[in-house]
């Protein structure tokens, strides 16, 4: 049986080469980020973003949640992807970076699509569940402080319907949970929530070895 490819950069190259449908608005967009240097690596890659289109297309999402927008090449991809009515809800805490987004989303014409909430993520979450109560998203994106996945995964499953997909990003968090010498409160909290997935009857699950790690976490129609 043939074990995992490692995908140094000539293998990225072709990857992208075969399969990145990407465009000018959203090089454009990576381009933008890549020349702030140390947050750069917080940016969506392209090849992700595509996939978070696809996951909102065949789970039929029309309504989507995300947490975590910073300069919204995820945003942009999730609503593009929506169907006619469809909207997506986005939360930051940062104004400078989402007026970035802002200005991709309109050139892109998908502003009315999204709703951008700035605050803490947890709080947003809060206020959405009192406004509309539990099972109204179809998708969730959970991509910020890696501390706090924990609760935004379970505020999530409270409100997805059943059926309904939570996407979490950055679960391998730079192959640091591999490393039994990385004890930084991120990795833990990131090792600790993988752990807890695992068995967790409630989802059925896979983490995809892609990008730096995406899991998915679809809920149960039973629960």
């Amino acid at each position: 049986m043939a074990g995992q490819v490692q995908l140094d950069e000539g293998v990225l190259d072709y990857v992208r080469s075969v399969s990145l449908r990407d465009d000018e608005i959203l090089r454009d967009l990576v381009n933008e980020t890549a020349f702030m240097p140390s947050l750069n690596a917080m940016v969506t890659m392209p090849e992700e973003g595509q996939l978070l289109a696809l996951l909102v297309g065949l789970t039929g999402a029309s309504r989507v949640l995300e947490i975590g927008t910073f300069t919204g090449y995820s945003t942009l991809c999730m609503a593009r992807a929506l169907p006619p009515g469809g909207r997506i809800v986005t939360c930051d805490i940062s104004e400078r970076w989402t007026k970035i987004a802002r200005r991709y989303w309109e050139r892109a014409g998908v502003g009315d699509r999204i709703e951008l909430r700035l605050g803490d993520g947890a709080e947003t979450m809060a206020a959405l569940l009192a406004e509309h109560g539990p099972e109204t998203f179809d998708l969730v994106f959970v991509d910020a402080d890696k501390t706090g996945y924990a609760r935004y995964y379970e505020e999530a499953l409270t409100q997805l319907r059943p059926g309904g997909l939570v996407v979490l990003d950055n679960t391998l968090y730079f192959g640091r949970v591999a490393d039994p010498e990385a004890h930084d409160a991120d990795t833990e909290a990131i090792r600790a929530l993988n752990a807890a997935l695992h068995v967790d009857s409630r989802v059925e699950l896979s983490l995809l070895p892609m990008a730096d790690g995406i899991t998915l976490a679809r809920k149960n129609k039973a629960q």
